[in-house]
């Protein structure tokens, strides 16, 4: 078995950053998938690939999937850049070079 623990980003529809605090172990795809013949809803062979734990930390992430004896994949954290800016900046003049 195989997972990726990673935290995830920030939803586009959401504006706050609320579902992206903890860590989230998820198990990869063991089994390719596919149409089913019936209906054509789109299923895999394994069930694992629905579970998705959450942890409040790396660490905690990462000693579950060591003491289970789970490979994993350690994705990077989103790290937020903020430029601060006042109200007054919206409205300075800058060339078009200065904007990026």
């Amino acid at each position: 078995m195989r997972a990726k623990i990673y935290k995830p980003a920030k939803n586009a529809m959401q504006s706050g950053r609320g579902n992206s605090k903890e860590w989230v172990l998820e198990y990869e795809l063991e089994t390719a998938r596919k149409p089913e013949p019936l209906m054509g809803w789109t299923s895999s062979g394994d069930t694992l690939n629905e579970v998705s734990m959450s942890f409040k930390s790396r660490e905690a992430a990462i000693s579950f999937a060591e003491s289970r004896g789970i490979e994993y994949t350690l994705t990077g954290d989103h790290n937020r850049k903020v430029k601060p800016r006042s109200y007054l900046d919206n409205f300075k003049y800058r060339p078009f070079e200065e904007e990026k």
